[in-house]
């Protein structure tokens, strides 16, 4: 009766304001890690104009909140913070500190749904093996790489038990004090030959180092719509695979590309030109992008797209340890990882919403 239909309809509110919120802790969520990115630089894979940038805001804001305990009441706890910082600064370099409590951050599985954002097994990994996985493309802002495995969100220690993922970003934000230590609290190491040859020769077995191979190059490639990676010339990947024996894994994360649009310079242009001449001489490359606005779809912003972004681990290539791997087999195994990659896309480009056709640009 019209009980039924009044109850009915409270649920129906419930469940539509439930939803609502849901929403919006989303959009909240993924605005604070793109705010972070953008303010401290904590997260990228690689450099890029923001990163870099931001590196020195972060150093300058670390600093600024330093000198402000150190003014108060409290100048013990900062004092004690710098006394311990010299006694603990090479741990990043040994493979960090990382914390199970931060990774499983309730906000992080509200960032993944914003997308969503998906990992795929294809196969298991041995925990006698060390791994270095290559994840492509680079996208703008590395998020599928960040969410899957700086993160507990989307299930990594699940699907690869007694795997250890560390996602590779800039050696300089770990000199921040405050920043690095919230970056190893997620599992994230520097980007670097000591840190590498750490973690791949004295830190045991079962380790995954995450290297976004197409670096700031690929990223200026990056728009919706266009699947290719810079991937030929890239080989000091491999190199490091075969000095530690670690198995080398082409990770594929389908829709990086789709969620932010950037003013692509062709080559030639005077926009490509600036780019190439920063990159080449200052180690980033500025782009140009925009998301969504904080309130609407339709209007510009910040915020990335909400589109899918599904990230496909694929089946590892056994490596042999040669303590100096010579040129001719560096270019061995380069060729089999690039097949591998091409491979592990074509399987799973159409389950993705790509056409058949689609072919994905080795460049």
């Amino acid at each position: 009766g019209t009980g039924s239909n009044i109850l009915s309809a409270l649920q129906d509110l419930f469940w539509l304001s439930k939803s609502k919120v849901e929403k919006q802790l989303q959009i909240i969520s993924v605005l604070q890690w793109v705010l972070t990115f953008l303010i401290m630089g904590k997260l990228k894979p690689d450099a890029t104009l923001f990163s870099s940038l931001s590196c020195t805001s972060a150093g300058i804001a670390c600093t600024l909140i330093l000198m402000y305990i150190l003014c108060t009441d409290c100048w013990a706890i900062a004092a004690l913070y710098l006394a311990w910082l010299v006694f603990d600064w090479n741990t990043p370099k040994k493979g960090g500190r990382r914390s199970q409590w931060v990774r499983n951050w309730a906000i992080w599985r509200y960032f993944r749904d914003y997308f969503p954002i998906r990992l795929v097994k294809t196969h298991n990994l041995l925990t006698t093996r060390n791994y270095i996985f290559g994840y492509h493309p680079h996208g703008i802002m590395g998020l599928g790489a960040f969410c899957n495995f700086s993160t507990e969100a989307t299930g990594v220690s699940q699907k690869f038990p007694g795997i250890r993922p560390y996602l590779a970003t800039l050696a300089g934000n770990f000199r921040m004090p405050i920043l690095r230590d919230y970056l190893m609290s997620g599992g994230i190491c520097p980007v670097n030959r000591d840190s590498i040859d750490y973690i791949l020769s004295k830190n045991g077995s079962g380790n995954a180092i995450i290297i976004v191979v197409g670096g700031a190059a690929e990223s200026l490639n990056c728009t919706p719509g266009k699947n290719s990676v810079t991937l030929r010339h890239r080989k000091g990947f491999v190199k490091l695979a075969l000095r530690h024996g670690a198995d080398l894994v082409p990770v594929y994360s389908f829709g990086e590309n789709e969620v932010y649009k950037q003013v692509i310079f062709e080559e030639g242009s005077w926009g490509r030109w600036v780019q190439k001449k920063f990159q080449k001489h200052i180690g980033f490359a500025p782009c140009i992008f925009h998301g969504r606005g904080l309130f609407s779809s339709n209007t510009w912003g910040l915020l990335p797209y909400s589109k899918p972004i599904t990230t496909v681990v694929g089946e590892p290539i056994t490596i042999p340890k040669i303590d100096n791997p010579s040129q001719k087999e560096v270019d061995f195994y380069h060729s089999i990882y690039v097949d591998s990659l091409i491979k592990l896309f074509d399987k799973y480009k159409s389950k993705f919403g790509l056409p058949e056709t689609e072919v994905l640009e080795v460049n």
